[in-house]
C-alpha cells in the first residue's frame, strides 16, 4: 500500500527538494501527497509545482489564534492522508494539541547538534561559542520546542574563518543527505517513537541518535 508524506515548509525548500528527489529516485518508497506552507511566496511551493505535487497555503493571518490555525492545518494534513509529516523549515511553533494529534508521525530537522542551540541563529551561536564541530539533527516532534528524541545527527567542522553563511552551507549539505534516509526508515516501518524515545529496528536509540552514543 502506497504511503503518503505531507511536507510543511516556510521558505526555499531545499530539504523538500532532497526528499522530492529521493522519492523520484526510489530511495524513499512513498509519494509526497501535499506540500503545505504558511507563506504564499515560499519558493518551496514552486519546487512542488514543478514536481506535480499538490500545494496548499494556510495563511496565519486568516485565523484568530494559534489553536484555530493549527486546527485548519491539521485538517489539510488529514485530507491528504498523511502517514508521515515532514517539517522542512516550517517556521511556526505548533500547539501542544496539534503535536499530540500527530504524535509519532512528525519529523523535524534542526540545524544544530541538539540539545545544543535550540531555536534560531544556530550557526552564529556555534561560531560565537568557538565550537570545533557543528551540524544538524533529525528528531521526532514533541510539544517541547526542538526537544523531541533525536534520530540521527551529522557533524561538520567549524573553521576559524567561517561566518554563519559558510557554516550554514556546510551543514545544509549534510541535511540533504540524512533527511531522506531517516524519512525512508520511517516509511519502511523501521523507525518509531515510544515513551518519548526513538526506536530503530526495535532498539532504543541513544540520546544523540543513531551511531552516535
Amino acid at each position: 500500500m502506497a504511503r503518503n508524506i505531507v511536507v510543511l515548509i516556510s521558505g526555499s525548500g531545499t530539504n523538500l527538494q532532497a526528499i522530492i528527489d529521493a522519492c523520484e529516485e526510489g530511495r524513499i518508497n512513498a509519494s509526497i501527497s501535499a506540500v503545505v506552507s504558511n507563506k504564499a511566496d515560499a519558493y518551496g511551493l514552486e519546487r512542488a509545482k514543478q514536481a506535480a505535487i499538490n500545494t496548499v497555503v494556510v495563511n496565519p493571518k486568516e485565523y484568530s489564534d494559534r489553536e484555530s490555525y493549527d486546527m485548519a492545518l491539521a485538517e489539510v494534513i488529514e485530507q491528504h492522508n498523511a502517514d508521515l509529516i515532514v517539517m522542512a523549515g516550517f517556521m511556526r511553533i505548533l500547539s501542544q494539541a496539534f503535536v499530540e494529534r500527530f504524535s509519532g508521525k512528525m519529523l523535524n530537522i534542526h540545524p544544530s547538534l541538539l540539545p545544543k542551540y535550540q531555536g534560531l541563529n544556530t550557526h552564529q551561536r556555534a561560531i560565537e561559542a568557538k565550537d570545533q564541530e557543528h551540524g544538524c539533527s533529525i528528531h521526532f516532534v514533541t510539544p517541547e520546542l526542538d526537544g523531541g528524541p533525536v534520530i540521527l545527527q551529522a557533524k561538520v567542522p567549524v573553521f576559524s574563518e567561517d561566518d554563519a553563511d559558510a557554516l550554514a552551507a556546510r551543514v545544509q549539505v549534510q541535511e540533504h543527505a540524512i533527511y531522506p534516509l531517516v524519512v525512508n526508515w520511517f516509511i519502511e516501518g523501521r523507525l518509531n517513537m515510544e515513551n518519548d524515545s526513538a526506536l530503530l529496528d526495535g532498539k532504543i536509540l541513544p540520546s544523540s541518535g543513531y551511531a552516535n552514543s
